[in-house]
């Protein structure tokens, strides 16, 4: 890690300056203040315009808001009208010059508004959280989404993998982030300090993050890690406080119990798989006693499709005793392979949003466990169930393009032989 620390402390002194955008006395309303933003005036002063506009946003009630966005959607939208005799003309006459009026006409103006109001320190947090706002509306207002489009399309040139840092987070991080991480963490609730403690202080603990020299304070998402001996088969263990810790040399697994996105507004702008591939890489410089890499992850869609199977003749019974908190620890692991194996989009891709993120970044379905997470989250969404996924490095990119191609779920022998375990109609109990 120290060399990503080197360039780490580079980033965030050269970028550590305040947000807070400087407020103008400019007396144009928000909408002028675009148009001038995009015109040779904004080329000129575009910083101080573009802080301004930023400035005046903030203070916009939420109907003004609602009015500010339609004005982005339908008024810098597109000019089809213009845009379609520059295609005939291209297709027929492929030249640079056609082909440079083409693109300036398919481009919404309000991706070049975008962009110039990105110039100030600090406005790059303040787009980011323009659109959790913008996010808000589209659920009223579909329309909406075809400036979402255009947020989605700058965020993930801004935010792509060359800009992004990779930091421990350890017991030393400054409180300020430490207060983020507790915040953040969006899968098993850190119920103190001294919860936050014994994720981050012990020599078997772990906790990495992506951040974007724009946003130093801010973390983009964050993994929480056990080194373990074996594959762990329970959160509650893992953050059990009677534990007795590792040193880091007798860990043989890496377990990635915890994956929480930071950012509302970065919704849609994929982390995680580049996060976990490169602590993979970065554990296994620092430990190359390391032998496997899995998480222990929850399987938050099961009691929702369960509750669609009560009426199936063959697993009817056992999904109602599921649903009831009493079915036997082999029926849980047999419903629960079932559903990550068998249970489908029709794209082809699992129901389960957890499993289609790892499965697309080449895991496998490793095994499931029941009784792994006695939390009311748990039990609520899982009766307790939880799976490891496993990072076989050598099977990764294999699995990936079955998956992204064939809709393939990569899985071991004995999760495959539990998903099709058949089931009486008249016990509790699996037939062998």
């Amino acid at each position: 890690m120290q060399r990503n620390r080197f360039l780490s402390d580079i980033l965030s002194t050269l970028f550590d300056r305040s947000s807070n955008l400087p407020k103008t006395q400019d007396a144009r309303d928000i909408y002028a203040l675009c148009r001038a933003l995009l015109s040779e005036e904004g080329e000129v002063s575009g910083q101080k315009l573009a802080a301004t506009v930023l400035a005046r946003y903030r203070g916009l009630s939420d109907a003004h808001k609602l009015a500010f966005f339609q004005f982005l959607n339908d008024e810098l939208d597109i000019d089809a009208a213009a845009l379609a005799p520059l295609t005939t003309e291209y297709a027929a006459k492929p030249s640079v010059a056609g082909f440079k009026r083409l693109s300036h006409a398919a481009e919404p103006k309000r991706q070049e508004l975008l962009r110039r109001l990105n110039q100030p320190v600090g406005a790059t947090e303040e787009l980011v959280s323009m659109r959790v706002d913008l996010l808000e509306l589209v659920r009223d207002n579909p329309e909406l989404a075809r400036t979402d489009l255009d947020f989605v399309h700058l965020l993930r040139s801004w935010f792509n993998r060359g800009f992004l840092v990779l930091k421990q987070i350890n017991w030393d991080t400054p409180a300020r982030l430490l207060d983020k991480i507790v915040a953040y963490e969006a899968v098993h609730e850190i119920d103190d300090w001294d919860d936050l403690r014994r994720r981050l202080y012990p020599p078997d603990r772990r906790c990495f993050a992506f951040f974007h020299p724009a946003m130093p304070d801010e973390p983009l998402i964050f993994v929480e890690v056990a080194l373990t001996e074996a594959i762990a088969s329970s959160v509650d263990d893992l953050l059990s406080d009677a534990r007795e810790p590792l040193t880091a040399q007798q860990a043989k697994t890496a377990v990635f119990y915890s994956i929480s996105n930071c950012q509302r507004g970065l919704k849609g702008i994929s982390f995680g798989n580049l996060l976990i591939k490169q602590v993979v890489a970065e554990l296994s410089l620092e430990y190359p006693n390391l032998t496997h890499f899995v998480t222990l992850s929850p399987i938050p869609g099961l009691n929702k499709w369960l509750a669609t199977q009560t009426n199936d003749e063959a697993i009817g019974p056992a999904a109602q005793t599921m649903l009831e908190g009493t079915a036997t620890a082999e029926q849980t692991r047999a419903m629960a392979a079932r559903y990550l194996i068998t249970a489908k989009r029709p794209d082809g891709k699992p129901v389960d949003p957890v499993a289609r993120f790892h499965l697309g970044n080449g895991a496998e379905v490793h095994a499931v466990h029941a009784n792994a997470d006695s939390s009311p989250n748990g039990r609520a969404q899982s009766g307790g169930a939880m799976v490891n996924y496993l990072y076989d490095l050598s099977k990764t990119e294999h699995h990936h393009e079955n998956f992204a191609l064939r809709s393939v779920v990569a899985a071991s022998r004995s999760t495959l032989a539990l998903s099709t375990a058949p089931f009486t109609t008249k016990s509790k109990e699996m037939t062998p």
